[in-house]
């Protein structure tokens, strides 16, 4: 399992935009990746729609913000623009990225167990390593614990 520290895993992932998000072009900037498990779902949508409040604030801190589902980017992209996000949202639908960060795990509900995307958000620094790890995340007010971290400058966030 992934640690603070480690060396975060590289991916390159389609995106809503019918373009590719990779890590590696964001190098020397803050990555915040917020995995999620579906979209247009309520707790995935306030946790878009938060993250995107605050996008403006998050570019003022040098980070990028990218979120991460097994959706396909026709979905995302229906995704962003019904709710009028303003973020990346990449598609890992062979379900590598979420099985290298951890976030792929077995989940139940009544009764019934089933794999999914655990709602994981990972801040990787501008040198490439993991700074931060918050697991179980519950969306609300999320985007702002996040934002808050990288702004006090968290050894490895770099917030200048």
């Amino acid at each position: 399992m992934l640690q603070e520290g480690d060396v975060a895993p590289a991916f390159a992932l389609p995106t809503d935009g019918g373009e590719t998000f990779d890590l590696q072009d964001v190098r020397g900037r803050s990555v915040v990746v917020y995995f999620y498990p579906r979209d247009d779902t309520p707790g995935c949508t306030l946790e878009a729609q938060e993250f995107t409040a605050l996008a403006k604030d998050f570019a003022r801190a040098r980070a990028v913000v990218v979120g991460v589902s097994p959706d396909n980017p026709a979905c995302h992209a229906r995704f962003k623009t019904k709710h009028g996000l303003d973020l990346y949202l990449a598609s890992d639908e062979e379900k590598t990225v979420v099985t290298a960060y951890g976030v792929w795990v077995e989940k139940s509900m009544y009764g019934r167990k089933y794999m999914g995307v655990e709602r994981a958000t990972f801040l990787i620094s501008p040198e490439g390593r993991i700074a931060h790890i918050w697991r179980k995340v519950k969306p609300r007010g999320h985007a702002a614990e996040v934002l808050a971290l990288i702004k006090c400058g968290k050894p490895g966030t770099s917030a200048r």
